[in-house]
């Protein structure tokens, strides 16, 4: 054989060696990458609409039942549902306090597509804490609460905005309920033996469900939702309650992106609105909320330096963290 002939085999062996090599990897490649992400298509939450929402709260000063603060809250937020094409209606209820106060407040439901069989609840508190028992200075004075109580009201108002302007409506009815007398406990520090002396307006709810014989698919709490820096760890109680619903939400956040403040680990469990959703009314309810790791040995306040503090103020509300749960709660209605 002469040297042409030799150099021409020597070339198809190279050429065919490589598309072995090629089609191998390429094979192996295709079988052991993971699958593109199926985001469906949402309304694109507003990240400022969510914001402003957030400031209207704070501008009628501290949200204390039995102020005109309180009653201009409830006012507005009840009016801007009905602006929205939404079904409202009120419970006002009575609780005694720790210190054996009778208080009153008002829970507010809005459906939306009321008409539907599944249902799908949204839910946070719109009413704020009365003292600062966390800061060091004006102790018994309220706290603006910008992201203690009005960021989750504020995410609920905007996605009830998205929902009703939508072209494509989701397949479930969805329904937003607002917890008043949630931030009503005992202050820091002080022990009493008053037991469940906080979130009263979800256990009076809880126990006095309305709209009558209402039975959601599940439920799902938002608390704490708008600050810089906010993570959301996966709530011990709420993997107790409805591990699957919090499995199902971490993976769109995921998908949207999100992983950095849904983080796929497990969080400390708290008492919250979910708690007597859960324990009494028997509704599947988990709690997206902000808890911040702590290191060992440290004192820390899983809830943030903020935490019923006068700090919790415009300041520290984000709108980067508001779009990221507006948008994964929209992504998680719309898969249903």
């Amino acid at each position: 054989m002469n040297r042409s002939k030799i150099a021409l085999v020597l070339l198809v062996v190279f050429i065919a060696s490589g598309l072995i090599f090629w089609f191998k990897s390429n094979k192996i490649s295709t079988e052991t990458s993971p699958s593109a992400v199926q985001l469906v298509e949402t309304p694109n939450f507003s990240p400022d609409s969510a914001y402003a929402y957030v400031k209207q709260q704070v501008d009628f000063g501290p949200r204390v039942p039995g102020t005109v603060a309180h009653k201009n809250c409830q006012d507005w937020i009840i009016a801007k549902l009905k602006s929205y094409g939404l079904q409202v209606s009120t419970q006002p209820f009575t609780a005694t306090n720790y210190e054996g106060k009778v208080l009153k407040g008002t829970n507010i439901m809005a459906q939306f597509q009321p008409g539907i069989g599944k249902r799908i609840l949204l839910a946070a508190h719109w009413d704020s804490r009365a003292v600062a028992d966390k800061d060091s200075v004006r102790k018994n004075e309220p706290i603006d609460a910008a992201n203690d109580g009005a960021s989750g009201v504020a995410v609920l108002i905007e996605l009830a905005r998205q929902l009703s302007s939508a072209q494509k409506k989701t397949t479930v009815g969805v329904d937003f309920l607002f917890f008043d007398l949630e931030d009503t406990g005992e202050p820091h520090g002080v022990e009493t033996n008053v037991q469940n002396t906080w979130a009263l307006g979800s256990q009076y709810w809880a126990a006095h469900i309305f709209p009558q014989n209402y039975r959601p698919y599940y439920g799902i709490l938002l608390d704490m939702v708008g600050a810089k820096g906010a993570v959301f760890p996966q709530e011990y109680g709420s993997m107790q309650y409805a591990p699957s619903v919090v499995r199902s939400i971490w993976s769109a956040a995921e998908d949207l992106g999100f992983s950095s403040l849904f983080i796929q680990e497990e969080g400390p469990g708290i008492t919250d609105d979910h708690t007597a959703v859960n324990e009494v009314a028997k509704i599947q309810m988990i709690d997206i909320i902000d808890l911040r790791p702590q290191a060992p040995g440290s004192m820390g306040d899983i809830f943030g330096p903020y935490h019923h503090t006068h700090r919790d103020n415009m300041s520290i509300i984000d709108p980067k963290t508001l779009y990221a749960v507006g948008q994964t709660l929209l992504q998680v209605l719309y898969r249903e």
